[in-house]
């Protein structure tokens, strides 16, 4: 799987603050731990570098630091982003992705409904064939909504619109 890059989005200490509320997929630390154990290809760590003072990701707070489960990879690129989507980042990952001949993305991370949905649709906007690692990504209750009804409704955007195939870890490994 050269020409594809796995992206972790947003796999930050940050996420465990109780000021999100109540998560959904309890299991995403694990399935990303495994899909990440499993990966040979080119792998992208991007992490969200908040710009709102005292925002548990903001740079410098420790919540900006990466998940344990992320101890010990060997990214072949890492940058931060102040948006949702890592296409618009500290770094082009669109050049740096074209200029290594990667076509296809994998998608994995935090938040379901935020970052990982806007990577995977300006992805897909891009040309790349994308694929979201729905049980590797993780969303919080919103707005009187379950992290789970905002993860369903990530799925149903992204396959029928027809901007990303949604995959499980285990068809990774």
């Amino acid at each position: 799987m050269t020409n594809t890059a796995l992206i972790l989005i947003d796999v930050q200490r940050g996420f465990d603050d109780p000021l999100w509320g109540k998560r959904g997929n309890p299991d995403a630390e694990a399935n990303i731990a495994a899909l990440l154990a499993a990966w040979t290809g080119p792998l992208v760590l991007v992490r969200h570098d908040s710009t709102e003072p005292g925002s548990p990701l903001h740079p410098g707070a420790d919540g900006n630091r990466f998940k344990p489960e992320l101890d010990g990879a060997r990214p072949d690129l890492v940058f931060g982003k102040s948006v949702h989507s890592a296409f618009h980042g500290e770094v082009d990952l669109h050049a740096w992705l074209t200029g290594r001949g990667i076509t296809d993305v994998v998608l994995a991370g935090i938040q379901t409904n935020m970052c990982v949905e806007t990577t995977a649709r300006v992805g897909n906007n891009l040309g790349y064939r994308v694929r979201v690692v729905l049980d590797a990504t993780y969303t919080f209750d919103l707005d009187g909504l379950t992290a789970e009804d905002l993860t369903r409704a990530t799925a149903a955007n992204l396959r029928g619109g027809r901007f990303a195939e949604i995959a499980a870890t285990a068809d990774f490994l």
